[in-house]
């Protein structure tokens, strides 16, 4: 079982210096996060404006956590409606109405369904705020077609292995219509 740390996820500090290709099609931006994960840069991140299927794959990234706080919190919620009802109709009103069961499970279910997907649902968008740290300052934009149309294969300075004409000339070498050296806003 995998369950991510914190300091796992993106810090977007590390936006503030790097090396940011730019890539036409989905095809491109998968072949150069398999190439970038080949080289070892580490904390390198791939901006996409849709997602594109098999990037975690080739960029390395392990599998979200995300899925059992789902799954926890929804047998949290099915035990919260099973045990207030159970309490309510058998211990707290106990009503024999025509010779029902006190205890009538079947009748519990619309309510135990509810509360099981409510508790999920609520809990897994805390959980993915939180882990993804939200809500935080606002990301710097790097490229104004990052957000309709082109792929960003980003690798910040703090990569390990990073030597800033080095990985100019593997983002170029990797077919990057467009290769900028990010500075930090404040020495532009």
């Amino acid at each position: 079982m995998y369950l991510p740390k914190l300091e796992q996820f993106h810090k977007y500090k590390e936006m503030d210096e790097g090396v940011l290709g730019i890539f036409d099609t989905p095809e491109a931006i998968m072949h150069a996060a398999e190439k970038t994960k080949e080289k070892e840069y580490t904390g390198f991140d791939c901006i996409l404006p849709y997602p594109v299927h098999g990037i975690d794959e080739a960029m390395g990234t392990p599998r979200s956590g995300l899925p059992w706080v789902t799954f926890f919190a929804g047998i949290f919620g099915c035990t919260i409606g099973i045990s207030f009802q159970y309490l309510t109709h058998a211990h707290d009103w106990p009503l024999n109405i025509s010779g029902k069961a006190l205890n009538a499970w079947f009748a519990y279910v619309p309510i135990i369904f509810e509360l099981t997907v409510f508790a999920a649902g609520i809990y897994t968008v805390a959980a993915l705020c939180f882990l993804s740290g939200i809500p935080k300052a606002t990301r710097r934009i790097l490229h104004p077609d990052l957000t309709s149309h082109k792929f960003g294969l980003w690798i910040p300075k703090s990569a390990k292995g990073y030597n800033e004409s080095d990985v100019v000339s593997f983002v170029k070498s990797l077919g990057g219509s467009e290769v900028t050296v990010v500075k930090p806003e404040n020495q532009k």
